[in-house]
């Protein structure tokens, strides 16, 4: 039986991470198997620095779908692949990277998931999570300034300059392509008991 391959997308900062930590944790490594979309950015060494700080992270063309779209069926036919190590210091892949086997469950997630026709095709259960605009700017502001090494002032104009504009011209149209669209603030345990129940019930079947 074929892999449920299950798509969540959504805004930086909707909680993404949240509910696919959740979903790994309930369902267990051995079952599933998570992509995220973040790990195939483009690798930008060949710009200088401060070209890469002002590249455009949030249009579709800063993604390799190409790449992440081979990795996802090659994982579907049984093959293991080995996900970039994306370095968001310095905007470059890094040598090294996560070898993953396959799984009966593959979880993919990512501001554009649903955006490039090809991955939307893939995907059998895709689900968006849709949070207010400034609890989204708070989580980012935080993640980027504890994780990713920014500053204030350049999390504030990449979120006026890039990230705002891109979502409502790519990330928030994609939400038509949903089957499940999920409020962010409030109500993520119950989307993950949601998916959690479908996906066992997929294991269950596919043993």
């Amino acid at each position: 039986m074929k892999p449920c391959i299950i798509g969540i997308a959504g805004g930086s900062g909707a909680g993404k991470t949240t509910i696919v930590s959740q979903l790994i944790a309930r369902i267990g490594t051995a079952s599933a198997v998570w992509l995220p979309y973040d790990a195939y950015y483009r690798d930008l060494g060949h710009l200088s620095l401060t070209a890469r700080q002002q590249y455009n992270f949030d249009h579709p063309d800063a993604f390799d779908t190409a790449l992440y779209t081979t990795h996802i069926q090659r994982l579907c036919d049984g093959h293991s692949i080995t996900i970039p190590n994306y370095d968001f210091v310095s905007y470059t892949r890094v040598s090294g990277g996560s070898e993953v086997q396959p799984r009966p469950i593959i979880i993919l997630d990512g501001i554009l998931l649903f955006v490039p026709a090809e991955l939307r095709a893939l995907i059998n259960i895709r689900v968006f999570i849709d949070t207010a605009d400034d609890i989204r700017l708070l989580r980012r502001m935080q993640r980027d300034t504890s994780e990713r090494g920014r500053s204030i002032t350049s999390v504030q104009h990449q979120y006026l300059h890039t990230v705002r504009p891109m979502h409502h011209a790519f990330v928030a149209p994609s939400r038509q392509y949903a089957h499940i669209i999920v409020p962010g603030d409030d109500a993520i345990d119950v989307a993950t008991t949601i998916l959690q129940h479908h996906l066992q019930h997929h294991l269950l079947h596919s043993s």
